[in-house]
């Protein structure tokens, strides 16, 4: 019978045991999952992510352009068949054309206007397509040399209504898209073809895939075609194209310097890229990490503790506070979860609406993350790069100081930099000089400022501006290398904190229990 009471009474003592075992092993191995799952695989997804990214940029930045070989536009060409009355049917629309191209009281429009045009293509495919001109006669003229068999050209003021004006869905050609096209640009006019050919070549090249990039390259073609000057065309192609590019072309034209500044525009675009990239990825790796610490905090909270809250209930033991505030957190968690999401993604949407449309908001917030320490410098090293480096190239293309400052205002999207810039064409206006509106301010470190004096007191304020983006292009970059040095071990002491609060809140009772045996 005591040996009976024995083995009842180590029975009950292994149960009680027994949670505290699986929980000291389950934290072990939790702690481990953690730091692989949760920090490990994401940099090692991150990085992947990043290599892939670089790797695409160096095969298209390393191509050599002198040896470019090109698709032949027939090799793996569709047939395309159609009826006997479909083609009866074009060629008496091509008639009518025909007549309507030799109307002597034809006139020219002194603005282009939206035409709708039918043609065979010089692959064989019949389409209908929208193209912006002057007249019937130059449209045609046009699409012929571009190879197209033209049936019919129309417009109405529904069609310039439906298809003309409208800014809203114009392409904007991205900053890879970009570097190509001035690099093959560039390439092209050394090796002796004209503008429009060029422009029309890498129309085909670029336009392949994209519909909308293609008509607005098309555009573009058509202007030079009909005697428009380059940076007049490519302004008429709205977003496409940045204003500072338009601006430094049309300052290359006046000088004849037009395949130079294709080239420093290409190179600036570049380092442009890469300092977006470091940017990107300062901002990236560590909201991942936040990201998933949250996620393991969550599911700890509402998968792991309610486990415990029976255990706790039937043993009529005292719950500690922070055990009794876990506990309600879970219960409302689990209770009020999908509301919670919802109203986090309610908030985001209208957040980043309020951020992009209202100023007075996306100042403020601004504002606040710039002084942030560590955050605030890469955004204030970044903004300062892409600044010193964009006024350099406009000083070196002779574009006039206060449209240069207009181009930097438009460039950068921080408010706090566009209020710089606005008082920077305030003090010009005024007859002082450019350092005196970055003098004394926040968001300008002291090097920076001092550069500036200097290059203004000596004359050589371009050569000066890209020395300054090239000293805070490096410390942005070393800052984005320190940040990601130091952020994993942060981010794991911080979780292992929080992770191993949570499970000695839970396991203090357990305690309790032992002690009441």
């Amino acid at each position: 019978m005591v040996e009976s009471n024995i083995k009842k009474e180590e029975i009950k003592i292994n149960w009680l045991l027994f949670p505290f075992q699986n929980i000291y092993f389950i934290f072990l191995n939790f702690i481990n999952g953690v730091v692989y799952v949760f920090f490990r695989l994401p940099k090692n997804i991150f990085d992947i992510i990043s290599f892939r990214l670089d790797k695409t940029y160096r095969n298209f930045s390393g191509t050599n352009n002198s040896n470019i070989n090109h698709k032949p536009m027939n090799s793996n060409r569709k047939t395309y068949k159609y009826s006997s009355s479909t083609l009866a049917k074009l060629e008496k629309e091509r008639e009518i054309l025909i007549n309507e191209l030799q109307d002597p009281n034809a006139t020219r429009s002194k603005e282009a206007v939206t035409f709708v045009y039918k043609a065979k293509t010089p692959e064989g495919k019949i389409i209908t397509d929208t193209i912006n001109g002057f007249s019937k006669a130059e449209v045609n003229t046009f699409l012929v040399n571009e190879g197209y068999e033209v049936y019919s050209i129309k417009t109405s003021k529904s069609v310039n209504f439906l298809y003309g004006g409208s800014t809203m869905f114009q392409p904007k050609m991205s900053v890879k898209d970009l570097i190509f096209w001035l690099t093959q640009l560039s390439t092209y006019l050394k090796a002796g073809i004209t503008l429009a050919e060029s422009v029309r070549i890498l129309s085909k090249q670029m336009g392949r895939k994209n519909r909308h990039k293609l008509k607005a390259l098309q555009s573009l073609s058509y202007e030079l075609t009909v005697g428009e000057s380059f940076s007049t065309a490519m302004e008429k192609q709205g977003k496409m194209f940045p204003s500072l590019l338009i601006n430094m072309v049309r300052a290359a034209e006046a000088t004849g310097t037009l395949i130079e500044t294709l080239d420093d525009m290409a190179n600036y675009y570049t380092e442009i890229d890469k300092t977006k990239k470091q940017m990107v990825s300062a901002m990236t790796y560590p909201t991942i990490i936040t990201v998933f610490a949250l996620a393991v905090v969550v599911f700890i909270i509402v998968f792991v503790i309610p486990q415990f809250v029976d255990i706790y209930e039937s043993s009529n033991i005292e719950i500690p506070g922070i055990t009794r505030f876990i506990i309600n957190l879970s219960e409302f968690l689990i209770n009020n979860g999908l509301f919670i999401i919802l109203g986090i993604v309610l908030f985001v949407i209208i957040m980043a609406v309020l951020y992009k449309n209202v100023q007075p908001i996306r100042a403020f917030f601004q504002n606040i993350t710039m002084r942030i320490p560590i955050v605030g410098k890469i955004i204030i090293y970044n903004e300062i790069t892409i600044f010193t480096k964009t006024f350099a190239s406009l000083l070196k293309n002779n574009v006039f100081i206060t449209n240069s400052m207009e181009i930097l205002s438009k460039i950068t999207n921080n408010e706090v930099y566009k209020e710089i810039m606005a008082n920077t064409i305030d003090n010009i206006v005024r007859g002082n000089k450019i350092s005196e509106s970055f003098n004394n301010h926040w968001a300008i470190p002291d090097v920076a400022y001092y550069m500036i004096v200097t290059g203004e007191s000596t004359g050589e304020l371009a050569e000066m501006m890209q020395k300054v983006s090239e000293y805070y292009q490096d410390m942005h970059r070393n800052i984005v290398g320190n940040l990601k040095n130091f952020i994993e071990p942060i981010m794991i002491s911080s979780l292992a904190l929080i992770v191993g609060g949570i499970l000695l809140a839970v396991i203090v009772p357990m305690f309790q229990m032992y002690s009441a045996i």
